[in-house]
């Protein structure tokens, strides 16, 4: 079993020791790392000039997936030696996120991309069939994206604990979208930011939903920030301030044994910003009471943080976690002591970046710097 971090792929994964065994998703392929003596070594890169958007672990049949941003889905199936493409069915779109789950005992992976569509496949990848249904929403001819081609994409996929008919997805710009009869239809969730981030249910608390849309772009009157709804997304509360050090919220997560520890990064601002400060300004939150009060967590982090953190995971054992948090500027953060102290444990490797954002950061800077 392997940790997964990248932006738009795996967040959890649980076990009874902690895992060896560490993929980056980045710019410049799938970089890949083991755990030894304590720390951490780089082995070797998968997929090398591929921008990995997504990387999931299938732990029954034991295969990985890298979903790219060039319109391509990779699995291997035996950790990575060999590759093989497997988007057939999905066409000329970029993909944004991947998860996976069990239905009747079986894997079934799902695909979400830009243009915003949600795809499945029940053969490990080899064919893929849309959900129409994600489209038939009203308002989707709303849907948007600030930056060109200016189309929405689904950037995050949740699914129920215990209902495999239940999914969420969270388009940006577009809502928060749930289905409860497996893809057939959807409804938008209202009383929130509809630039949805990241969605999440957690499998010890399967009664809330979580969601992140950043209260850089809205005004106070809209519901935003890192949010969480206790009736299935009638009524929200940001757990949030507005003056909250991250107000681009982007990646999170509930502990699994422990559903008031939560942790959600991102920057201080929107990307529309970045370009005139030449910073994304990032950092990691931590908030031990279900978001009641909330510690920026910095020992052992840069002081400064340029990038922006687009892609953050947890491993959790029997007695432990670790958290792993990824920058536009390759750097990868590690803690195994609840968020007190990190250790960057990468240092300028591909970016880990959502599409163009590492250049929105990275020309500025080398402008900066002349």
């Amino acid at each position: 079993m392997y940790v997964c971090l990248s932006p738009g792929g795996q967040l959890l994964t649980q076990g009874e020791a902690a895992r060896e065994k560490l993929l980056v998703g980045t710019v410049d392929g799938v970089f890949s790392f083991h755990r030894a003596n304590g720390s951490w070594q780089q082995d070797n890169v998968h997929l090398p000039g591929k921008h990995a958007s997504s990387v999931i672990f299938e732990p029954t049949t034991e295969t990985l997936f890298v979903g790219t941003y060039g319109c391509e889905i990779y699995a291997s199936a035996d950790q990575g030696s060999t590759w093989e493409k497997r988007d057939s069915g999905i066409g000329d779109k970029e993909i944004y996120s991947m998860g996976t789950q069990l239905v009747d005992g079986k894997p079934r992976v799902y695909a979400g991309t830009q243009p915003a569509h949600l795809y499945y496949s029940d053969d490990l990848g080899k064919s893929w069939t849309d959900l129409p249904g994600l489209r038939q929403v009203p308002g989707v001819e709303k849907w948007t994206f600030p930056g060109p081609p200016h189309q929405a994409h689904a950037k995050s996929i949740t699914f129920h604990p215990t209902d495999p008919d239940m999914i969420h997805v969270a388009v940006e710009v577009g809502g928060f979208l749930r289905t409860t009869d497996g893809g057939e239809t959807w409804t938008t969730i209202p009383n929130i930011n509809p630039d949805a981030h990241r969605v999440f249910i957690p499998s010890n608390d399967p009664d809330k939903l979580y969601g992140t849309a950043p209260t850089t772009n809205c005004g106070p009157e809209v519901t935003a920030g890192f949010c969480v709804s206790g009736d299935g997304g009638a009524t929200w509360k940001s757990m949030t301030p507005r003056d909250f050090r991250i107000g681009y919220v982007d990646p999170f997560f509930v502990h699994p044994q422990d559903p008031k520890l939560l942790f959600v990064a991102g920057a201080k601002t929107g990307p529309g910003t970045w370009r005139k400060l030449h910073t994304a300004d990032a950092r990691v939150a931590r908030s031990r009471d279900g978001g009641e009060t909330w510690d920026i967590l910095g020992e052992g982090l840069p002081e400064h943080i340029r990038a922006n953190i687009e892609g953050m995971c947890m491993d959790a054992w029997n007695g432990g976690y670790a958290i792993f948090a990824g920058t536009t500027d390759g750097d990868v953060f590690y803690s195994d002591d609840e968020g007190e102290h990190w250790t960057t444990i990468a240092k300028g490797i591909g970016p880990v970046s959502k599409s163009h954002h590492h250049i929105n950061l990275a020309l500025e800077g080398e402008a900066a710097h002349h």
